[in-house]
């Protein structure tokens, strides 16, 4: 199991130089994957905007967003910002995408939240066109250069409608930052409906949980505070933040044993040398 590491970029009023300081110190520790959480209406920097910044301060490192609210956006739009991070960091991105939940997330006209799903559906359509080099709607222009590869894309979320999706468009399932006893049975479904849709092979599986050990207890309260309109949700990530080595460990080890294909801790903090704290426990 790969062992990836988030940016801070959800950190409440995050001190954002840190971010590429953040992408490198990552890629020299040796994790797999560098990932964002992100929302719109939170004081963070924008999953997009860190994904480019960790692109143009690394050259080995995976890129993952865990997951973007892509209703949120209009499909060419977030359909060209994919493929454009893709590009500059040489194939590195995997785009995680979700329908987003919070209202106050939805900002563009015409892009709310109702019908966000079947929005989602017609979007997914739209980036593999666009990638394939089909024109911007209206134009005689493709959106990127020609070559541009297919994203890779991921699912999060928990709907039957989730996982068929995920099954029939994408190349795997995020589940959220829940313990691993509760990660269990999505990603079983994740596999069920896999196998449902006649894909052959198996999903890539991600975990992700949350880590704070220089500062547990501002740590758990910046995770309290970003999930604060998600009702029991809160209490569940807040709950399973990991805050010493031994808990590290233990949540490592639980996840290997559930076949996921990487585990991404993300940080409760933007302490740069949370880097190093958990480079030297899991690495």
């Amino acid at each position: 199991m790969h062992i990836g590491i988030g940016l801070p970029n959800q950190v409440r009023d995050v001190h954002a130089p840190v971010i590429p300081a953040w992408a490198r110190l990552a890629e020299e520790a040796g994790f797999s994957t560098l990932g964002t959480t992100g929302r719109i209406a939170y004081p963070g920097v924008m999953d997009t905007v860190a994904l480019a910044a960790a692109a143009g301060a690394t050259s080995r490192i995976g890129l993952l967003s865990q997951v973007l609210l892509a209703t949120t956006w209009p499909g060419a739009l977030l359909a060209k910002e994919a493929a454009s991070i893709d590009a500059v960091s040489a194939g590195r991105l995997t785009l995680g995408v979700g329908v987003g939940i919070r209202e106050d997330d939805f900002v563009v006209p015409g892009h709310g939240p109702r019908d966000r799903g079947a929005r989602m559906d017609r979007d997914l359509e739209t980036y593999r066109s666009l990638w394939a080099g089909a024109p911007v709607p209206g134009s005689e222009n493709p959106a990127v250069p020609a070559g541009t590869r297919q994203v890779p894309l991921l699912f999060g979320a928990t709907t039957p409608a989730a996982f068929r999706r995920m099954a029939e468009t994408s190349d795997g399932y995020v589940a959220g930052s829940v313990p691993a006893a509760m990660a269990s049975g999505l990603f079983d479904a994740a596999r069920g409906a896999w196998q449902a849709a006649g894909r052959p092979g198996r999903p890539r599986l991600v975990g992700l949980n949350y880590v704070s050990l220089g500062d547990p207890d501002r740590g758990r309260a910046n995770v309290a505070d970003y999930y604060a309109a998600t009702g029991q949700y809160q209490d569940i990530v807040v709950g399973n933040v990991h805050t010493s080595a031994e808990s590290v460990r233990d949540a490592v080890k639980q996840f290997e044993d559930l076949g996921v294909d990487e585990l991404i801790l993300s940080p409760g903090t933007d302490d740069l040398d949370e880097v190093t704290r958990l480079a030297d426990i899991v690495l």
